[in-house]
């Protein structure tokens, strides 16, 4: 199951923004944090394929959601301007970002690519 964060969950197992000005990934395996809101079209298309993903690699990484109505601050730290937006973060390098609904062939391939899961 892919896991809502909070600001305070956020800062514990991704990145403590308010600390550290340089990224320092916080958590133990890659992760796709999926920026969205519950009136997107979208976003609701790229939530099963998540879900999907979350239980198929399960302990090989993490799969996380932010509501951006909710978490407004943490969207503005990122600078989401659309949604849905996936965060790649790939244990020893930085993040990328992906906007839209990527079809599930596409997230595969790029957490092969970023993330190194497979």
């Amino acid at each position: 199951m892919a896991e809502l964060l909070t600001k305070e969950t956020f800062k514990e197992k991704i990145f403590n923004f308010e600390e550290n000005s340089e990224w320092k990934y916080e958590g133990n395996l890659p992760a796709i944090v999926d920026f969205y809101a519950d009136w997107c079209g979208p976003c609701k298309m790229v939530a099963p394929i998540l879900e999907e993903i979350s239980t198929e690699f399960e302990g090989k990484m993490h799969v996380y959601k932010i509501d951006t109505d909710k978490e407004q601050e943490l969207a503005a730290a990122f600078g989401i301007q659309s949604i849905p937006s996936l965060l790649f973060i790939p244990m020893d390098d930085k993040p990328q970002m992906a906007q839209g609904a990527l079809p599930k062939e596409t997230l595969l391939k790029a957490m092969k690519d970023v993330l190194k899961v497979e």
